[in-house]
């Protein structure tokens, strides 16, 4: 047995195909995941989001985005791809930004990509790899690279999202589902629809890092930009796109309660400048504080009262697990959120709000229970920890691959 576990928690090479830069402020699956990987001697080569959809023409930010991803694309092939931790380098894949998805561009990118894993792979002698992606555009980049299993960490409706080509997503995902040796969603509803195309597709919710968020339980002073606003004090921290947040349910609660003060950490996204937002920024008991580094949010959220998940419902957004849902718990901020799909079930510390009227009267509920004890939060975040889910993906991927892997 131990002998066992000795080789599922053993450390591995990995080419991890994210949707995300690495240095993008605000971290999510992919990040975390690769980090934690290295933290236990796993060697990982991430590798940038490959994109999704074309640029809109017109578009400055759409097209200033792609400059600087062919810049560093051409600096990785060149270069190789940097050290930008331990045991993690950093690949900018080296693409053609337009019409990414017709035959002929689709296996040019893949052999760029492919060119580019394969010469860091050998460079590094990798051997036996692990392939661990969160989309599915991989399958011709990986064709030839030795590896051990694959893994498909579905973490978002990806098809869901404007200017995606839906057809060509959806049949790229099919053909990863059928090879994969493990599956894991962050939604039941990607869970729904993965589960089909292959039997070994488990669903883990979003986690936390306990031990981080867990300091805003601790006493301590408050920063002093957020000192002197008056209680009570509700928070949303995140990017702030009007894509997904519901900006009209914010501005009509807080315009209908002027006594409660909204304090919103993040930053609008690239590109963007919404009216809504604005308006919302200007009233009085509304407060933008902008971007926050990380390790300073536990000092934030210490002086706060409620957590707010005020995400706008669309295709996209339905089935998303937000991340600050476990965040806040840990901090002891009881949570109300609009109804998502992982609000359906019932948890600790969570109040639903679907409209204006509902949303407030869930905030005065949270207000009145009060904030999370150190027992209560931990009982809520229960095994919902970077560490514990790791552990668990882990065990189903290598207790299920003794043999080769399908293809």
């Amino acid at each position: 047995m131990v002998e066992r576990q000795n080789a599922i928690f053993a450390a591995r090479d990995c080419v991890l195909f994210s949707t995300a830069d690495w240095d993008e402020p605000y971290w999510t699956n992919k990040q975390h995941t690769a980090s934690l990987l290295a933290e236990r001697g796993w060697r990982v080569l991430y590798v940038e989001s490959v994109g999704f959809r074309a640029p809109k023409v017109g578009s400055g930010r759409d097209w200033a985005r792609l400059w600087r991803r062919l810049w560093r694309g051409v600096q990785s092939l060149v270069l190789g791809p940097p050290q930008r931790a331990v045991n993690i380098w950093v690949l900018s894949p080296l693409m053609v930004p337009a019409r990414h998805h017709s035959p002929l561009v689709r296996a040019l990118n893949q052999a760029l990509l492919r060119f580019s894993v394969e010469r860091f792979a050998k460079s590094r002698r990798f051997k036996e790899t692990v392939v661990w992606t969160y989309h599915p555009f991989i399958i011709e980049a990986t064709s030839t690279l030795p590896r051990g299993p694959l893994v498909y960490h579905c973490v978002d409706d990806i098809a869901a999202i404007p200017g995606v080509d839906v057809a060509a997503f959806n049949s790229a995902q099919q053909t990863l589902l059928a090879r994969c040796d493990a599956v894991f969603t962050t939604a039941r509803s990607l869970q729904e629809s993965c589960a089909p195309h292959n039997p070994n597709t488990h669903y883990f919710g979003n986690v936390v890092d306990d031990a981080h968020f867990g300091q805003a339980l601790e006493s301590g002073s408050l920063p002093t930009d957020l000192r002197d606003i008056p209680e009570p004090r509700l928070v949303y921290h995140g990017v702030l796109s009007d894509f997904k947040v519901d900006f009209p349910l914010l501005l009509q609660t807080m315009q209908a309660r002027p006594d409660w003060h909204l304090i919103i950490i993040g930053a609008e996204r690239e590109g963007q400048r919404s009216e809504l937002f604005a308006q919302l920024g200007r009233l009085p008991n509304v407060h933008v504080l902008g971007y926050r580094h990380y390790e300073s949010l536990p000092q934030y959220l210490r002086g706060m009262k409620v957590g707010v998940l005020p995400t706008l419902l669309n295709d996209y957004t339905r089935s998303m697990f937000p991340m600050k849902f476990y965040e806040y718990l840990a901090a002891g901020l009881p949570v109300v959120s609009t109804p998502l799909d992982f609000a359906k079930e019932s948890r600790a510390g969570l109040e639903v709000g679907s409209d204006v009227a509902v949303f407030i009267s869930a905030i005065e509920k949270q207000l009145a229970r009060g904030k999370l004890s150190a027992d209560e939060a931990r009982a809520a975040v229960g095994e919902n920890t970077w560490k514990r889910r790791l552990d668990k993906m882990l065990a189903i991927t290598f207790g299920t691959c003794d043999a080769e892997p399908r293809t």
